[in-house]
């Protein structure tokens, strides 16, 4: 049944993540602090997996194709929640929000088979490590890279167009800090059955298949290492591959926790939290991650750190 007061909207408002005002002062330092962390920890994954001439591996090619992803869709969101801290009222203007939404499907459902990617990588290099070269070329690199944004991209334009191409009702407030598909579904006067399937295959597929991809790949990884005779050989393969599992386990459990839980158990404040966390929190632990736990990284980050400070001493 078609729902009737059509109005022409312009703008919508964002509940944001708070409405007590005596939190918005330590929220926006807390945000600006961790969005700094953020861009800066991606940026340098990005600059060191590209001049460290260490780094140059297949391993790194995606993890500077992660960063770039995380950089994406934290920055798609993070400007603007930090803005909306500081002015009276949170609104987002129709066609921003519109773009916003588009970039942020773009980088999200990137991420899931970017780090598919990774652990097919993980996989090659664990269980064939002499044909490790030759699968893992760099045109088959590229193309594990340029099929997820080629995909991603078309899914969201057309989640986004489709979207926006329906009718608004006169009620414009979205329950997030950002615009996401289903709470602009639920603004829609429009018949939403058709949109609301298309969003549900889709999201079904990526994170069905992403996951598939992941579970099959470590399975046959752990098959591999718990065959090997050297406790250093175990050792040094599970290394590798922890940085990435931990990653894979905090994107999909908020994921899941968020999309996949029953709605009797749904809340505003649960939902607002997994947001905030795969936006926000994610993208800034995933280089500290790798950074941390990773000594090519660390030497390249203590490298490229003297050669600068070498720079500047000279100047």
């Amino acid at each position: 049944m078609e729902k009737h007061n059509l109005t022409v909207l312009n703008e919508f408002i964002l509940m944001g993540i708070t409405d007590r005002p005596e939190l918005q002062a330590p929220l926006f330092g807390l945000f600006l602090i961790i969005y700094t962390i953020s861009v800066v920890g991606n940026l340098g994954i990005i600059i060191l997996t590209k001049m460290d001439s260490k780094l140059q591996t297949p391993m790194y090619f995606f993890l500077r194709y992660l960063a770039v992803t995380d950089l994406g869709y934290s920055t798609t969101v993070g400007p603007k929640m930090l803005v909306n801290f500081v002015v009276d009222e949170n609104k987002i203007s129709y066609y921003f929000c519109a773009i916003q939404l588009a970039f942020f499907l773009m980088f999200i459902i990137s991420e899931f088979f970017i780090l598919s990617a990774m652990s097919y990588d993980r996989y090659v290099a664990i269980c064939h490590p002499l044909l490790y070269t030759v699968i893992m070329s760099q045109r088959v690199c590229w193309v594990l890279v340029a099929i997820p944004y080629l995909y991603s991209t078309f899914v969201s334009v057309l989640v986004t167009l489709k979207i926006f191409n329906l009718s608004f009702c006169g009620y414009n407030v979205i329950s997030l800090f950002y615009c996401d598909c289903l709470p602009l579904v639920s603004l829609l006067c429009s018949n939403t059955r058709e949109i609301e399937m298309m969003i549900l295959i889709s999201a079904s597929i990526d994170l069905i298949s992403s996951l598939l991809i992941v579970l099959v790949s470590y399975l046959l990884v752990f098959v591999a290492i718990l065959r090997m005779n050297s406790a250093e050989g175990r050792h040094k393969a599970f290394s590798t591959c922890g940085s990435h599992l931990t990653v894979v386990v905090m994107f999909y459990g908020t994921l899941i926790f968020m999309y996949v839980q029953p709605k009797s158990s749904h809340s505003f404040d649960g939902d607002k939290v997994a947001s905030i966390f795969y936006t926000l929190v994610i993208p800034m632990l995933n280089p500290l991650i790798y950074s941390l736990r990773n000594k090519d990284v660390k030497y390249a980050l203590c490298s490229t750190w003297k050669k600068i400070c070498d720079i500047f001493s000279t100047v």
